[in-house]
């Protein structure tokens, strides 16, 4: 799961999208919500060890309030890539 700031959802429930670095990530879910809505298990979830950490970590890379834009959870999974040795690369969870 991770937390985007978008004018409209850039990705659609169902859809997959290529993450570079990671590979191609099922999108399960993709939800507005706002940030006072967020809590520990989200920050959690999203790879946090804090909610205070991750609010600011949006904030600093999303820092104008006033862009018209919303907060979008999306919630995803991995697929799992095998490389030439045919080792997984990313397992599911």
């Amino acid at each position: 799961m991770t937390f985007r700031r978008w004018a409209h959802p850039r990705v659609t429930a169902g859809s997959r999208a290529f993450c570079p670095g990671l590979g191609y990530l099922n999108i399960e879910s993709v939800e507005p919500v706002t940030l006072s809505e967020l809590n520990e298990d989200d920050a959690k979830t999203d790879g946090f060890d804090s909610l205070t950490e991750m609010k600011k970590t949006l904030l600093s890379i999303y820092p104008d309030p006033t862009d018209g834009k919303s907060w979008w959870r999306v919630r995803f999974n991995w697929e799992t890539q095998k490389v030439e040795n045919g080792e997984t690369l990313f397992p599911d969870g």
